[in-house]
């Protein structure tokens, strides 16, 4: 009778082998529910860091803080580019556009140090370069410029330029949206469409790897692109950045803000010495405002000096002694060579 009551307490209840399967499927289903839960986690992009907003849009005269007076035709909308967890704007962007024609980023305004969207010079040296191409350069010259600039001067100037599509190479953010990359790209490529087609994507990076070359080859490399036409090709110190960040292999770069105090032996002081104690080789020097310049410094002992390097303003060098290509115009930050044609045997 003993052994009888011990079989029956560890005997299972009459319909127990049921239950343990059924118990066994939702274990096994919660199991697979939790680990979809957390690779979708672990995969899902991380949310848009930031947004452009629209906040006024009108005729140049609407805007008279822009010198677009020349250009009464163009229709302006004005974005602020907003992060949600900050009550002020990041930045300004200004987008401009003709009457049937693609709209294009004209002026970007950084309102923080750190480099973010885009990185251009100022918007009054930019509109009298287009009016010098206009009055100087024939019409059917072409024009070459990084991606940005060349569609800026084309509706300054109404020139050909070999690139008009927002290519939007390089992409600069900062470091901590490391994570946000693909998003960010996905969101830029729709808000500003007409992102090029294959083949001037890869004259774009043929133009990158010109300016990152040896001078001598790099200037003929950029003969080769402009073709059999007669070409001019436009640079600023921002452009440097640019290289830097598509071929860091070719070129080392820093940049950093000094106030300007009307020292100008004090501020040359302060960028050298800056230079000295992160080892870089050189700078050059870009006008901010009126209160501050900024200093890009380069480092190019590794592989030599570069073409864009050479068309720009240095410390202990000046473009004027280069010879590959003709320096025919500067205003502003703005450098503006003729390329020479190329030779014909015949």
């Amino acid at each position: 009778m003993s052994t009888s009551s011990l079989s029956e307490s560890v005997t299972r209840p009459s319909g127990t082998h049921k239950f343990l399967p059924s118990l066994g499927v939702l274990l096994v289903a919660g199991g697979l529910f939790f680990l979809g839960w957390f690779s979708y986690l672990w995969f899902k992009p991380a949310p848009l860091p930031y947004t452009y907003q629209l906040v006024d849009e009108g005729g140049v005269s609407k805007y008279q803080n822009l010198p677009l007076q020349s250009w009464p035709d163009l229709k302006i909308s004005k974005y602020e580019l907003r992060v949600p967890s900050l009550e002020k704007p990041i930045a300004i962007a200004y987008r401009a556009a003709r009457a049937n024609g693609s709209s294009i980023l004209l002026n970007w305004e950084s309102l923080v140090s750190e480099p973010v969207g885009f990185m251009g010079g100022e918007l009054a040296e930019l509109a009298t370069i287009g009016t010098d191409i206009t009055q100087h350069v024939p019409k059917e010259g072409l024009i070459l410029a990084w991606w940005d600039i060349s569609r800026q001067l084309h509706l300054l100037s109404e020139r050909e330029t070999l690139f008009q599509s927002h290519l939007g190479q390089p992409l600069i953010t900062p470091s901590y949206w490391k994570d946000r990359i693909s998003v960010i790209t996905e969101y830029e490529r729709q808000f500003w469409g007409d992102q090029g087609n294959r083949e001037e994507t890869l004259k774009f990076e043929q133009f990158v790897d010109a300016l990152s070359s040896e001078p001598t080859k790099g200037a003929a490399r950029l003969r080769e692109l402009a073709g059999t036409r007669e070409a001019y090709i436009v640079v600023h110190p921002t452009d440097l950045y640019k290289v830097g960040l598509l071929r860091p292999d070719r070129i080392e770069i820093a940049f950093k803000d000094f106030p300007l105090t009307g020292n100008v032996h004090g501020l040359a002081n302060q960028v050298k010495a800056w230079m000295k104690e992160y080892g870089y080789d050189t700078y050059t020097l870009q006008s901010l405002s009126e209160k501050v310049v900024r200093a890009y410094f380069l480092n190019q002992s590794k592989n030599g000096k570069i073409l864009l390097a050479q068309m720009l303003p240095l410390m202990n060098s000046t473009p004027i002694d280069f010879e590959a290509l003709q320096l025919v115009h500067k205003h502003g930050g703005y450098w503006v060579y003729r390329i020479p044609a190329a030779h014909n045997p015949s």
